[in-house]
């Protein structure tokens, strides 16, 4: 090998030296500091810039990914009406709207299906399940969200045995069904008491035939009734007779004048109950009826 050749073998050598103490995988020690001064002076500031700008697009579980310390303190957490915001009802929780005023016998169940746009409430409550007495409270609130305030009770009979739930009962099985069902229709053999608001069908076909179920009459029953919407078109008559979910679950339930006995499924009141009802119930207020045993 030349002189020639030997230097530049010995040079090549020497470059090979310089690459390999300078490799990627190995950054000298002096840079690993100075990096990792700049990742303690600003790497949070640009991290948090990163995550939280508008629009950016947000790691998963960013909160778990970025230290404690990088982060900050946690921000101290707020307390949530329960409910959500008014008129919406938050899953697996009653909306408080639909709570305040009303009896703490009613269920979360029943409390949650209380629709937010209704202003007024009829409760049929039970006396118990297979009773066939019960007591009426009419309820009003100003608006949605409002509180409810009691504006009338009456005693009441409903089916004489007692109550079903809803997908359960079957026609001509003596009992009330259980639910919250709106109030869009009225009518009966009498006019309209001054007032009445709901669309009202004077009709002669309001005349009930037989007896009651213990026997006794059943005249001037449907002078005044309201159409409870189970198993019912609304905007039609109360003596309309179809029954949208089939005949099984049977129909024509009503709020009707009380006969002095129990029913086959509907509420009877005393007429007077009936007249301050019609007066009262006012389709934009969105009325319902909530009934059912206690408790329910």
């Amino acid at each position: 090998m030349s002189k020639h050749a030997r230097a530049r073998s010995g040079s090549r050598a020497r470059t090979a030296d310089r690459r390999r103490s300078v490799s990627p995988g190995r950054p000298p020690t002096a840079l690993i500091a100075v990096a990792a001064l700049g990742l303690l002076a600003f790497g949070a500031g640009w991290v948090h810039a990163l995550y939280e700008q508008p629009g950016a697009p947000v790691p998963a579980a960013r909160s778990d990914a970025r230290p404690q310390a990088a982060r900050g303190p946690a921000p101290k957490q707020q307390p949530q009406p329960q409910g959500g915001a008014p008129g919406h009802a938050t899953r697996g929780t009653p909306r408080a709207d639909a709570l305040q005023g009303l009896p703490d016998t009613l269920s979360a169940a029943t409390r949650a299906r209380i629709p937010a746009a209704a202003r007024q409430l009829v409760l049929v409550t039970g006396r118990a399940k297979d009773s066939s007495d019960s007591t009426v409270t009419f309820f009003t609130r100003p608006a949605a969200g409002k509180d409810w305030t009691a504006a009338g009770k009456w005693p009441a009979r409903n089916g004489a045995k007692g109550w079903s739930a809803e997908r359960e009962r079957e026609y001509g099985d003596l009992t009330s069904p259980e639910g919250v069902y709106s109030l869009t229709d009225a009518g009966g053999l009498l006019p309209p008491p001054a007032g009445t608001k709901l669309p009202y069908d004077q009709d002669r076909g309001f005349v009930p035939s037989g007896r009651g179920v213990n026997g006794e009459s059943l005249e001037g029953s449907f002078d005044h009734v309201v159409a409870i919407d189970y198993n019912r078109r609304k905007g039609v008559s109360p003596l309309d007779p179809g029954m949208p979910e089939g005949e099984d679950k049977g129909g024509n339930i009503w709020l009707h004048v009380d006969h002095d006995g129990p029913s086959q499924g509907c509420v009877g009141l005393p007429k007077e109950a009936m007249e301050q009802l019609l007066r009262t119930l006012d389709p934009a207020a969105k009325p319902v009826i909530v009934m059912g045993p206690a408790g329910f």
